[in-house]
């Protein structure tokens, strides 16, 4: 079979992103990263995921919070919470987390060159999204663009390949597909500002996560906060 790193989050996204690299006949080097994320229960829940699917590899990542701060997401102010999709504004939120999937990419380009992987899978999405530049088409064409011009094994004709399956899909649709391939969104966490393990219910991820179920009119197992 052949290798593929996929990233996992332990959320719904990068969850539903290694189901369809398996399911597309990949043998998956899950990676994961640690970075002072104020939601770190989402690291067990990535672990959790990680050895359910029975992968062989599966590498977590520390990266210092320092090499993030200002975002809110390793604690640096306080989350939004619109608590509806319809109240997310157009300006980039403060959980945008500086070049995080520049460098989570960069990470996965070196890993992929080392265990001999013409593929990486990243679980971003254009459409039901927070409006992190990042998670734009044009930056993981350009981003592909640099790797095959930075590596020993693309020089070599070893190309590699960026795949972002649920980029241009809405949430409903990614838990759609998820369901049609097993997956259990119980076990994922997409929460930014968790309350002792449980989803707030209000910020960005909360509710583009509960509108898609709602829309996908799939129950949502996710475990909300009490009020």
């Amino acid at each position: 079979m052949p290798k593929a790193v996929v990233l996992i989050s332990g959320g719904l996204d990068s969850t539903t992103c290694l189901a369809l690299a398996r399911h597309d006949g990949f043998d998956v080097v899950g990676l994961t990263f640690a970075y002072g994320q104020r939601h770190t229960c989402e690291l067990t829940c990535a672990c959790e995921i990680a050895k359910s699917a029975g992968l062989a590899k599966h590498i977590v990542i520390e990266i210092p919070r320092d090499v993030f701060a200002g975002s809110a997401l390793v604690g640096d102010g306080e989350v939004p919470k619109p608590g509806t999709v319809d109240a997310i504004g157009d300006e980039i939120p403060t959980t945008y987390v500086p070049a995080r999937n520049t460098l989570f990419l960069s990470y996965a380009l070196a890993v992929a060159e080392s265990v001999a992987a013409q593929d990486i899978y990243i679980g971003i999405n254009a459409l039901d999204y927070s409006g992190y530049p990042d998670c734009r088409p044009e930056f993981l064409e350009a981003f592909e663009t640099m790797a095959n011009l930075a590596t020993k094994a693309a020089v070599e004709g070893q190309r590699l390949r960026i795949h972002a399956p649920l980029l241009q899909l809405t949430k409903a649709q990614i838990i759609q597909r998820g369901i049609e391939l097993g997956v259990d969104y119980g076990a994922t966490h997409s929460c930014y500002d968790p309350i002792a393990g449980f989803a707030c219910g209000a910020c960005d991820s909360c509710v583009l996560r509960s509108k898609g179920f709602e829309d996908a009119a799939v129950p949502d197992p996710t475990r909300y906060a009490p009020e």
